[in-house]
């Protein structure tokens, strides 16, 4: 009869862990929300932007928040948080605290994509996205269906090391066929594709936004399940399973639901590198590895770290703007190095 108080008291006290975490990230998040599309090149007036006296087309200051800024913040905020978020299922579903969301081969699938349509496609939208995002997408799924086919067994589990392997034999070949379309480009679609490749929120729109949207809600909706199975599995799979948990059911949402989120990010923004290990190790070391608590906080801390990257980036050398790709790059490379050291 003891254990149940204990276990009630420690319940008790995740939630409210969980409570504060939320609030406080939460509140950072909204934070970058908001004072983000505040700052830049070009000073605004936040009444005047907002003043429905004057005319769209001739309020500048709407126009630079509602169509320059406001959309790159929200994109910031979506695909920071998907891609954090993905770095924890990853590294907890291969075992591998140095994983990231780009590992299994996802991003590069997408990435090629891109630059086929880019290169050889047409530019006309399909519905509400372009043939570029609709083409990531679609690289995407081809990418995670070629792994998760090569990685599965009939009713067995996933085995992470054949995941592991087939994703670093697809990022390679992806990576080959990408540099072979750009020597075949001419130098403008050449141009093109490289720029797309060093990732950028610069949408333009809300449109891209609302065509994602889904697809993350979706993935968010499955990490929601994922924390305690998680939990367990980082244990080990034979431990998880004695203790109940459905471990080859909870690799496949794991899986699936971390190929989603990271699909649907590069589609909005291009493959932004190293958000995926620096927010979860970051995230770790200020509440614990807890899954219940780490996955939430990166998803948020996610956001808010993405958002300054890109403030970084089209503040440190206005008014030129430099791809966020490469502000979370210069960050997260020796931060990476840093953890190799830190593990050795």
């Amino acid at each position: 009869m003891s254990a149940a108080p204990g276990s009630l008291g420690g319940e008790r006290g995740v939630k409210a862990r969980l409570a504060s975490v939320l609030i406080g990230y939460g509140t950072l998040a909204l934070a970058a929300c908001v004072l983000a599309p505040l700052a830049g090149s070009t000073h605004i007036n936040l009444a005047r932007a907002f003043d429905r006296s004057i005319p769209f087309p001739d309020n500048v200051d709407a126009q630079i928040f509602f169509v320059a800024r406001m959309p790159r913040v929200l994109t910031g905020a979506i695909v920071g948080s998907t891609l954090a978020a993905a770095g924890v299922v990853m590294q907890a579903l291969l075992g591998n605290p140095l994983a990231t969301p780009f590992t299994l081969g996802v991003s590069t699938g997408a990435a090629l994509g891109a630059v086929l349509a880019i290169t050889f496609g047409s530019s006309l939208p399909v519905g509400a996205l372009a043939s570029v995002p609709l083409a990531s997408l679609a690289g995407a799924v081809v990418a995670s269906a070629i792994v998760y086919v090569l990685a599965t067994r009939p009713g067995r589990p996933i085995s992470t090391m054949v995941l592991l392997l087939a994703g670093v034999t697809l990022n390679a070949f992806f990576s080959a066929l990408i540099l072979f379309v750009q020597y075949a480009a001419d130098f403008t679609q050449a141009y093109r594709t490289i720029r797309w490749l060093m990732g950028d929120l610069d949408v333009g729109s809300f449109a891209p936004i609302v065509a994602a949207l889904p697809l993350v809600v979706v993935a968010l909706g499955i990490f929601a399940f994922l924390p305690r199975p998680l939990n367990l599995l980082s244990v080990g799979a034979d431990s998880a399973a004695t203790r109940g948990v459905d471990v080859g059911l909870t690799q496949r949402l794991a899986f699936f639901s971390a190929s989603l989120a990271t699909a649907a990010a590069v589609s909005l923004a291009g493959p932004i590198g190293f958000v995926g290990i620096v927010v979860p190790h970051l995230v770790r070391l200020m509440v614990g590895v807890d899954h219940r608590i780490v996955l939430p906080a990166s998803a948020l801390f996610g956001a808010a770290f993405l958002i300054g990257c890109d403030l970084i980036a089209r503040t440190v050398l206005a008014p030129v703007e430099v791809p966020v790709g490469v502000v979370t790059a210069m960050l997260g490379g020796p931060f990476f190095l840093w953890l190799l050291v830190r593990r050795s």
